[in-house]
């Protein structure tokens, strides 16, 4: 597996890959990914043989981003690594995908004390939240999103 930066040339597969995690993560179109591409402090691909294995994004404070959940960490913590949304091929699940950009995240934010997340717990995505609790996730609060369509765990773990 080679996790590098993500190129323009990734994007239509990232965004695929993106349609394809709803509702675990939220849709993005071409435009919302060259945002992330161009202001995200973290946008990398993971790649197996050349083939898009997985993709992850992250923000620190002090990104003018509207996402509710991004704002209400940015709102209870001064300084944060956040995952906005990672996401990994069928295929290539259960290989280590997640758990290695998630440590080439947070390796790669000097000074974060704390990665931050969120999981879905409205509709329910049981396996997410094992995974984060696996790796040391403690949920610190909770929020209807989406007018009450979702709901989220707030989670976070110390770095």
């Amino acid at each position: 597996m080679k996790i590098s930066a993500i190129q323009q040339t990734d994007y239509d597969e990232v965004l695929a890959l993106n349609s394809e995690s709803v509702p675990h993560v939220n849709l993005i179109g071409r435009d919302q990914l060259q945002w992330f591409d161009e202001h995200a402090s973290f946008v990398q691909v993971a790649k197996i043989d050349e083939r898009l294995a997985g993709f992850i994004i992250g923000l620190r404070p002090g990104t003018e981003y509207a996402s509710p959940n991004y704002r209400w960490f940015c709102e209870h913590y001064d300084d944060f690594a956040y995952i906005d949304r990672v996401a990994v091929a069928k295929w290539a699940r259960r290989q280590g995908i997640a758990e290695a950009l998630y440590t080439a995240f947070a390796n790669s934010q000097s000074g974060a004390p704390v990665l931050t997340c969120e999981v879905n717990i409205r509709p329910a995505n049981d396996g997410s939240m094992i995974f984060h609790e696996r790796l040391g996730f403690r949920q610190v609060g909770s929020q209807e999103t989406d007018g009450g369509k979702k709901e989220v765990a707030l989670m976070e773990k110390a770095l």
